[in-house]
């Protein structure tokens, strides 16, 4: 048998999940088709690459040495595929805007601006509730900008191989229908909605883990959150919904600030720094910044509480992540 990449990959989740088991689940195999695989791979390198025991694998000095090579050769294995689908589009001199977003109001809004101003320029998106997905299409090339949210400062996905600028900063709203108690209020107290359930949009990043926490400091744990259409369940009054204060008017429903913005998501552009359409990142950042503008003009309680606040200095630069 001759060793093949996949190969390598198996080598490497097995070290980094510290079990067969473990790696089986990373990899989408089953444990006893993983564990043979690994004994042909053994046989092929002429030793034993892991140790096995009750508490898991590590790997023998011979492991340790493939390992080392695996590290070397997959990053650069993927950095060349990256760049010759890259350099595959550059020689395509079409002009055109191929976005990436998660699901919300600026990213038709970002499509709208963009086919206004270049109605000869094609635009197409693609849209997946990860952000991981996202970022990785502009890292292969098959996306030339990437618009997503992430909670609060946690960093973007792919921070070292993407160029990432700051859209803005929103707070993030809870969403009630009319009829609710508390629908009148300019703010909501978080604990004040310590009783509801909760309704939130899918995402793999950190806002679960971060809502959790506020309502922790609010003095309450959450009763059930649904990660489903925030509006549908809202409506019938299911769920108190968590949205950003972008979130479009919509009959039916209100968002209100929370009190002392707990939580703040923030909406930011990507590009690759050596992709063909990296020249045209600043006209496209500022369409975004453009488009968030005209989205917090849309929602009355958000216009309300950006007057309350203090003026942002203009000249201050966007953070490069």
């Amino acid at each position: 048998m001759e060793l093949e990449l996949r190969h390598l990959k198996m080598i490497r989740a097995i070290a980094e999940a510290g079990s067969l088991t473990g790696a089986a689940t990373v990899l989408g195999l089953a444990q006893p088709v993983l564990s043979a695989q690994l004994k042909r791979i053994e046989r092929a390198l002429g030793g034993q690459l892991f140790e096995r025991s009750r508490h898991g694998v590590r790997p023998t000095a011979l492991g340790e040495l493939v390992l080392g090579r695996a590290q070397m050769v997959l990053p650069a294995l993927r950095e060349l595929q990256e760049e010759a689908v890259r350099f595959a589009h550059a020689c395509d001199d079409m002009p055109r805007f191929r976005l990436g977003g998660t699901h919300g109001p600026l990213l038709g809004a970002l499509v709208h601006r963009l086919a206004t101003a270049s109605p000869a320029t094609p635009v197409s998106t693609h849209t997946s509730w990860s952000v991981r997905e996202i970022a990785t299409g502009v890292t292969e090339g098959r996306v030339d900008f990437a618009l997503i949210g992430t909670c609060g400062e946690s960093p973007p996905p792919s921070a070292d191989r993407l160029v990432w600028r700051e859209v803005a900063v929103d707070p993030v709203f809870a969403m009630l229908a009319h009829g609710h108690p508390l629908a009148g209020r300019e703010q909501v107290e978080l604990r004040d909605l310590a009783g509801e359930s909760w309704a939130d949009v899918p995402g793999d990043g950190c806002f679960a883990d971060c809502f959790a926490a506020a309502c922790a400091r609010a003095g309450f744990t959450p009763a059930s959150v649904y990660e489903t259409d925030i509006a549908a369940l809202v409506q019938v009054r299911r769920a108190v919904g968590l949205c950003r204060a972008t979130f479009p008017p919509t009959p039916g429903l209100v968002t209100r600030p929370l009190a002392g913005a707990p939580l703040s998501w923030r909406h930011l552009l990507g590009w690759h720094a050596d992709a063909p359409a990296a020249g045209a990142a600043p006209v496209v950042l500022g369409h975004a910044r453009s488009a968030h503008t005209e989205a917090a003009s849309r929602n009355a309680s958000y216009a309300t509480w950006l007057a309350a606040r203090p003026v942002p200095d203009p000249a201050a630069p966007s953070a490069l992540i």
